[in-house]
């Protein structure tokens, strides 16, 4: 998985980050100004950087130009369009706006990484491999059949993994926002999934919420 420098001087905002990275696989380091931002990154090699704007000592803007071979995630208070074009004019890799959600933050992580081939295209747990780039999925080297909504589901149980996601959350990820159909097609999908996969020790049912992959 990646190193994340995460850069965000409100504690209880760069903690929760920090502890939802972690849980999905990757390191962190965890810096609260501008100015050491620019320090922590003058000696530490690091896959992506999550920049807040308004910052102590020194602006998110100052740091990212110091540092912009770097991919970078805005994440900021400031919701303007206009703000909106100047990170993204300065070459930042996407923008998120405060108040957000974790698992959005979380799929735009994944998606910067994989564009700036940060991390691999590939997932492997236990006998199960997945081929993200050709919607492929083996067991044990063998080729199993996912219908396209099971693979977009396992896709979403893989990049959330060890998070606790409820039906409608998979619905939302998985089926999209419009998807007007029973919470329990997830029900069946997941029973699909264990069986096709030998996933049953790794795909958690959670007690009146939903379901989390452990890894």
């Amino acid at each position: 998985m990646a190193t994340i420098l995460i850069v965000e001087d409100e504690v209880s905002i760069n903690d929760l980050i920090r502890r939802n990275l972690q849980l999905v696989g990757h390191t962190c380091i965890s810096v609260f100004d501008g100015m050491e931002a620019v320090q922590e990154l003058s000696r530490t090699e690091v896959d992506l950087v999550i920049l807040d704007i308004m910052l102590p000592e020194m602006d998110g803007y100052e740091v990212f130009k110091r540092n912009q071979e770097i991919p970078t995630i805005f994440l900021t208070a400031r919701s303007s369009l206009a703000d909106k074009v100047k990170g993204l004019t300065l070459g930042a890799d996407d923008y998120l706006v405060k108040p957000f959600e974790m698992l959005e933050l979380l799929a735009r992580v994944d998606a910067v990484l994989r564009r700036t081939k940060k991390v691999g295209k590939e997932f492997e747990l236990g006998g199960v491999k997945i081929d993200f780039e050709g919607r492929k999925v083996f067991l044990h080297d063998s080729p199993v059949e996912c219908t396209p909504k099971e693979f977009d589901l396992l896709e979403v149980l893989v990049n959330n993994r060890n998070i606790a996601l409820s039906r409608d959350k998979l619905l939302e990820l998985a089926w999209g926002y419009d998807y007007g159909g029973d919470s329990r097609t997830v029900d069946v999908h997941i029973q699909k999934l264990r069986r096709k996969l030998d996933l049953e020790g790794r795909i958690k049912t959670v007690y009146k919420l939903g379901y989390r992959l452990e890894v």
